[in-house]
């Protein structure tokens, strides 16, 4: 299943030269795993108050071409696996047709204590991608 989360581009997203800053791809994605969450039905806010929260363990990126100023960006998060306590995801930055950035993210699931503990149901019972998002066709 793939979630979809649209991001418009600001100007404090960009550099001087009207480029979105690298940084910001990592903001864009964290933005879309949140409303991902969200559109699961889970409150990260009760989730937090009853002491589990999610951290990212990992991101590997490739960041293939700029975004600018006003560009209209989508981004695709894909589940690839979710085991116990750690979820990986696909996730892409889209201009249109063209891919802009990628990442697989690896996120675990925290007590207060810095246990890990299981995933919410909600995420476990996610279907599965078999690889990464590339291109569209």
């Amino acid at each position: 299943m793939t979630h979809r989360y649209a991001v418009q581009v600001h100007y404090e997203d960009t550099d001087m030269g009207g480029i979105v800053y690298h940084a910001n791809f990592l903001k864009f994605i964290e933005r879309a795993r949140s409303a991902w969450v969200r559109d699961l039905g889970l409150d990260q806010n009760a989730m937090r108050e009853a002491g589990t929260v999610f951290v990212v363990r990992r991101v590997e990126a490739d960041f293939l071409a700029p975004a600018r100023l006003d560009d209209a960006l989508g981004i695709e998060t894909r589940t690839l696996r979710a085991t116990g306590a750690r979820l990986e995801m696909a996730q892409s930055v889209w201009r249109g047709e063209d891919l802009l950035f990628r990442a697989v993210v690896t996120v675990a699931c925290l007590s207060r204590a810095g246990r890990p503990v299981r995933l919410p149901a909600a995420i476990l019972d996610q279907p599965r991608d078999q690889v990464a998002p590339v291109t569209r066709k």
